[in-house]
């Protein structure tokens, strides 16, 4: 078997770019052919040594074939449900604007020419304009030393006529991510990224939640899933998306409707394999947040699972010899054993910028202000 990988830059998988790290043997276990069939790869273990390439790419050889499950998961629709989202935050603006008030104003900064970074803020000014808020993207060069971004930062903050206030991630290397977060005023931190509101949540304080995570908890509340005293496992440890996830699904709903009050496992790059499976098979729900194709497959899950899916890859698909996106988890054989899983595209995506605007809806009004 020959495997070529290269990982994506994300915020879920910046230090991978740095670092070797050690790949569950599970990983490589369940590929598709390009008939459709499932493959088998066995247990082996390697390890690989990342690059900054902007895919993800697998090549696969010499499998066996896998049984396959009869049982069929109820997609959960991201895209339908985030256009809900926008809809009830558009009424909420028209309410806001009839009471005398200006629409809300939703400020991004955004450095360098990272083709992923402008696909996002683009999304996310063009859904601002359909929910009825005003929006603006300042575009600044990667040269632009992290002294003059904070000068912005401030100016920004300072402004009266932003409610909301987000530098796209990631900044360029010769930045500090953290400090970049923690400029950016905790009462215009629509992200949720800035280190007040990360404590303020952790601590079950009103704070803005970071989009993503605030997007998989609706999803999870929307569809109507059962998660009190439930197992549930988050595959991944990000600061902006693993860690905020663990801390919402394992806290008392007394304090805020989007908890979840689970029994909570955090499952990260040196969790071993076989454990790593024993924490998924016992798992009610599965949120995989990685960066690795096929890291959860349908043997490590059991019947009527919840599977909930934030990875964004891009692999080869070998029937059209085309690049494609998926996301951690093989979502065919999967998709036959889960209750509800969410596709890639199409799921959590939509969601993340559908709870921006309605962070920023927040923000104009004031809900979370301190001195």
């Amino acid at each position: 078997m020959q495997i070529s990988r290269h990982l994506s830059k994300s915020e879920n998988m910046a230090a991978a770019s740095r670092t070797w790290f050690r790949l569950s043997p599970q990983f490589l276990r369940s590929l598709r052919r390009s008939d459709g069939k499932l493959f088998h790869t066995g247990r082996r273990r390697l390890q690989t040594k990342p690059s900054n390439g902007a895919a993800s790419v697998y090549h696969m050889a010499n499998t066996e074939a896998l049984p396959e499950y009869k049982h069929q998961a109820k997609i959960i629709d991201g895209v339908a449900m985030a256009k809900e989202i926008r809809e009830e935050v558009r009424m909420e603006v028209d309410q806001w604007v009839a009471k005398g008030h200006r629409a809300p104003h939703l400020s991004v900064v955004l450095v360098g020419d990272n083709p992923a970074s402008a696909s996002y803020v683009k999304a996310k000014t063009k859904a601002a304009k359909g929910a009825g808020i005003t929006s603006e993207t300042i575009l600044k060069p990667s040269s632009i030393t992290e002294e003059e971004l904070l000068d912005l930062v401030d100016k920004l903050n300072k402004d009266d006529r932003v409610d909301g206030l987000l530098v796209q991630l990631p900044v360029p290397d010769h930045m500090t991510e953290r400090t970049i977060c923690n400029a950016v005023a905790p009462e215009k931190d629509v992200d949720g990224f800035n280190v007040v509101n990360v404590g303020r949540f952790c601590l079950d304080e009103p704070a803005f939640l970071p989009a993503t995570p605030y997007g998989v908890m609706e999803m999870i509340r929307r569809t109507g899933i059962e998660t009190f005293g439930k197992n549930a496992v988050v595959c991944g440890r990000s600061k902006n998306v693993g860690m905020p996830l663990a801390m919402l699904l394992h806290t008392d709903k007394e304090h805020h409707e989007i908890c979840a009050d689970a029994t909570t496992t955090i499952c990260h790059r040196y969790t071993p394999g076989d454990q790593l499976e024993v924490f998924t098979k016992t798992a009610d729900i599965i949120i995989v947040a990685v960066g690795q194709p096929n890291l959860i497959t349908a043997d490590m899950v059991k019947e009527g699972v919840v599977v909930i899916d934030v990875g964004i890859n891009r692999v080869m698909d070998p029937a059209t010899g085309k690049m494609k996106l998926v996301g951690d988890v093989d979502f065919e054989g999967v998709s036959q054993k889960a209750s509800y899983i969410t596709p890639v595209p199409g799921g959590v995506g939509p969601m993340t910028v559908a709870m921006l605007m309605k962070n920023t809806m927040q923000a104009a009004k004031g809900q979370y202000s301190w001195d």
